[in-house]
Parts: C-alpha cells; sequence; structure tokens
C-alpha cells in the first residue's frame, strides 16, 4: 500500500515550529527572538503553513496576531507531536543504543522504594537511561509514550501484560502527641479522630475496620493524592493515616510516626509491573523487569 501523504500534510519541522512558537507566545516578536530568527522570517514561515494547509491559522489585528478556531485547535496537536519529537530526539542522543525505558511510577513507591535501589540497576546496565512519569491511576499505552508503569491495584490492566511485585502491609498512623490526646485503646476509637486517606484507595478505611470487625463507615475524612503528603499531614498531628509500613520505616524508626494501634493488615491489592504486549521484546524492559523482580522478591 502507497502511505505517501500530499506535502501539505507533512510540513517541515521549521514551519510548525515557527507556528507553535507565535501560537504559544501570542507574538511573532516573541517566537523570532525565542528562535533565534528575523520576525520576517517567522512570518514567512507562518503564511508558508497556511498555504500548505489552505487554512488561516491567525487573525492578524493591526500589530497584533490571534488564533483562529482552527490554528486553535491545529496549536494542540501540533505542540504534542513537537514535545514526542523532542523526546525521542533527546532518548536517541541520550543513548544511542537506544537503551531507553520510560516507565510509569507511583510518587512515593518510585522515592521511597525504586530511587534508592536505582543505582544499583545502573551499576548492572550502564548503558540503559530510564526515563520516570508520574501516573496515579490507569492510562493508555496506546497514547502515552510509556514503556511500563509500576501499578497497585487489582491484576486487571486491558491489553497489557503484569508482572507481581510485591503486597503490603498498612497501619494507622500518627503523631505521638496525638495518639496521647486521644489515647486510643481499640479500633472503634480511631473514629473519634479525623482519618487520613488517599483519594486513589477510597475504601482503605473500610477495609481496615471491616478487618476489625467495626462496621458504620469510617468517620470524618480527610483525603490526599499521595501518600507522602498524607504521612506529612499525619506527622503534624492532622489526623490518623493508614500507611504502607515499608514505605514509612524510617519515620517510625525515628518516632515522626508511631503506630496509633497495633492492629496491622494486608492491603486486598497488590503492586505490579505493568508493559503493553508489543513492548515485551524491548531491551531496556527485560533487564529492568528482571531486576526489579528478583530486587522485591528479596525484599519481600
Amino acid at each position: 500500500m502507497n502511505m505517501h501523504m500530499p506535502r501539505r500534510f507533512l510540513p517541515s519541522t521549521a514551519l510548525l515550529a515557527a507556528f507553535e512558537a507565535a501560537a504559544r507566545t501570542s507574538s511573532i516578536t516573541l517566537a523570532a527572538r525565542e528562535l533565534s530568527l528575523t520576525q520576517s522570517a517567522v512570518s514567512r514561515q507562518i503564511k508558508l503553513l497556511e498555504g500548505l494547509l489552505e487554512v488561516e491559522l491567525f487573525a492578524r489585528e493591526r500589530q497584533s496576531i490571534r488564533l483562529t478556531a482552527a490554528g486553535e485547535a491545529y496549536a494542540r496537536e501540533i505542540r504534542e507531536a513537537l514535545r514526542k519529537i523532542s523526546t525521542a530526539s533527546f532518548n536517541v542522543r541520550a543513548n544511542p543504543k537506544g537503551g531507553t525505558l520510560n516507565l510509569a511510577i507511583l510518587p512515593t513507591f518510585g522515592t521511597r522504594w525504586l530511587a534508592p535501589r536505582l543505582p544499583l540497576f545502573f551499576a548492572q546496565h550502564p548503558g540503559i537511561t530510564i526515563n520516570l512519569a508520574t501516573r496515579l491511576t490507569y492510562f493508555d499505552f496506546r497514547t502515552d509514550a510509556l514503556d511500563a508503569a509500576i501499578h497497585f491495584g487489582p491484576r486487571d490492566w486491558p491489553g497489557a501484560e503484569m508482572a507481581l511485585l510485591r503486597s503490603e502491609e498498612v497501619v494507622p498512623t500518627c503523631s505521638f502527641k496525638l495518639k496521647n490526646q486521644y489515647d486510643f485503646c481499640a479500633a472503634g476509637d480511631l473514629k473519634k479522630a479525623p482519618l487520613l486517606g488517599i483519594s486513589t484507595r477510597p475504601g482503605a478505611w473500610d477495609q481496615w475496620f471491616s478487618a476489625q470487625n467495626i462496621v458504620g463507615g469510617s468517620g470524618q475524612m480527610m483525603y490526599f493524592d499521595q501518600f507522602a503528603t498524607a504521612a506529612q499531614a499525619a506527622m503534624a498531628g492532622v489526623g490518623v493515616a493508614l500507611l504502607p509500613t515499608f514505605l514509612i520505616q524510617d519515620e517510625l524508626a525515628n518516632g515522626k510516626l508511631v503506630r496509633a494501634l497495633d492492629l496491622p493488615i494486608e492491603s486486598a491489592e497488590r503492586y505490579y509491573l505493568v508493559w503493553p504486549t508489543e513492548r515485551s521484546s524491548h531491551p531496556p524492559l527485560i533487564a529492568f523487569r528482571d531486576w526489579v523482580l528478583a530486587e522485591s522478591a528479596a525484599d519481600r
């Protein structure tokens, strides 16, 4: 099949860069300064692009420019395309052998568990570069330029393969001062204090209370988007946070956090490494998968 496209549908990156800069700054002058070109050169490139597309991208008003509706939609698409080209070019330059892994991570797991171990990985695989991006929930590998992800949840990710990394134990934690203030003695006592939850795990406290044979809801709740902020709030005495013990070992050891009650439970969900099937043979992914599975097994 002949996949050749008409030239007007494949403008040069120089034309696209001039248009994107002008669209972002709403100024030919600022775009020219950013691109180290003259104003007339930027204007010519934009005019040439409009001619190729046969669409007016800017409305000219005296000495100013304003995106048309078509120009605004086109700018959105072009900006993302240029970002992907820039990222791909950076990756090739950083590692010409193609040893790059684009990995999505959970913020606290990434900073507390993964990051301290990465020097070991790089020592064993000096030719591989890992680019990290934060993702808190499911995403579509078909539209996100990522090779794999660290995921917490059920073993369920359509169109992807998964390898179990580890389970977790969670325990109610708080500041020493808050524990003394409420004098927690039994599981039901925690309902007297503000409870701190994670927005991606709205049912975690209910699971904990259910495990203690307590029904009827979890009382006053305050939600955070990450474990790190919930832990900080707990250390400040804001409330009681249900946190994974393996992520707060230092805080428990130095007394910044204490167990409100020594009643841990194992979370129903697990941590997984997830990757799209079509990336299964990607060498950096294979190297990272083997390494991280060995690390998590040793940690367990």
